[in-house]
């Protein structure tokens, strides 16, 4: 199957928001949902960090990964965003559809 989910995690809710707002205009993404508030632990800068993030879920195709994540990294506040990219090993056949309408044809 050619379609991936990205994970994107942003500082609050608006930046989150918007970007998803971006994706799904653009047709880089057939969906972006937000999860809402998680708690991040992470080494930033040989200190441990943790705060709180958005997560945002996003449905795609495979070939439109790169793209996706320029966009991202154009309008994301952080210097090193999370894109993280996992496989959808299969999905309802009707979705699948609705989303290869969606999304942006290369």
């Amino acid at each position: 199957m050619e379609f991936i989910q990205v994970q994107i995690t942003f500082p609050t809710m608006d930046t989150a928001k918007r970007a998803a707002k971006t994706l799904v205009e653009k047709n880089l993404v057939a969906c972006a949902q937000i999860v809402g508030k998680i708690r991040s632990w992470y080494i930033w800068n040989n200190e441990i960090e943790n705060s709180e993030e958005i997560l945002l879920i996003a449905k795609t195709r495979n070939i439109l990964f790169e793209e996706l994540a320029d966009q991202i990294r154009k309008i994301h506040p952080y210097v090193c965003p999370q894109i993280i990219a996992l496989p959808i090993i299969d999905a309802n056949k009707d979705y699948i559809k609705w989303m290869n309408k969606q999304l942006k044809k290369k």
